[in-house]
């Protein structure tokens, strides 16, 4: 007797999402420091490994951000509260 097996059995999945539950939530506030600029001239933060695009900000900056959307690999931020980050002086 042939043994059926359900669609996603068969394709390889085993029934969990390829995206694990993501490290933020929409309205939550986090501080980061902005490691890079996007291709769109936003800054570049990541939370756990999430990439978070943040507006108005650009490598070095230490902001207070707020979670406004969150897509299937990235995240988008809007500023809180700007921090300026001392440079030690030589």
């Amino acid at each position: 007797m042939e043994e059926r097996r359900s669609f996603g059995a068969r394709r390889g999945f085993s029934g969990r999402s390829r995206f694990p539950p993501k490290p933020v939530e929409i309205g939550k506030e986090y501080e980061v420091d902005v490691q890079e600029t996007s291709r769109r001239g936003e800054g570049i933060a990541r939370i756990q490994g999430l990439v978070t695009f943040i507006p108005n900000t650009k490598p070095g900056d230490h902001v207070k951000i707020r979670i406004t959307r969150i897509s299937r690999r990235f995240a988008e931020a809007e500023v809180v509260k700007k921090r300026e980050v001392e440079k030690e002086e030589e």
